[in-house]
């Protein structure tokens, strides 16, 4: 299994990505971070996925059995576990988080691909 996690911070916010990561998958609440349009989120998911097959509604499997992927969600964070998934699909999540001003957080590293704070570090 390989991990995908997004959130979006506030404006002028800019936490530990790990300790925000951690508070996150205990489903806490970070203060700092936004709400996310969680169900237009998972709509766009399944709209860009719609030739997948949609195990239950949370989870998805590509029809040519290249993989499959599940999301888990709270209020402030979006996590994608992906189970053999190829990478061009996990770009294509990454992006469609990107329409929603969450970057990529890849606790597998852990780095966090925010383009908005390099420039300023």
């Amino acid at each position: 299994m390989y991990e995908l996690f997004f959130w979006q911070y506030l404006d002028g916010v800019y936490l530990n990505h790990q300790l925000v990561y951690e508070a996150l998958l205990d489903e806490e609440t970070v203060e700092g971070l936004e709400t996310l349009p969680v169900q237009v989120i998972m709509n766009r998911i399944a709209s860009v996925f719609a030739t997948w097959e949609k195990v239950d509604e949370n989870s998805w499997q590509n029809p040519k059995g290249k993989g499959a992927f599940q999301v888990n969600s709270t209020s402030q964070s979006i996590q994608i576990d992906c189970y053999g998934t190829e990478g061009k699909t996990m770009d294509k999540l990454v992006s469609i988080m990107e329409e929603f001003k969450c970057p990529l957080y890849d606790p597998q590293i852990p780095a966090r691909y925010d383009e908005f704070y390099e420039d300023e570090e």
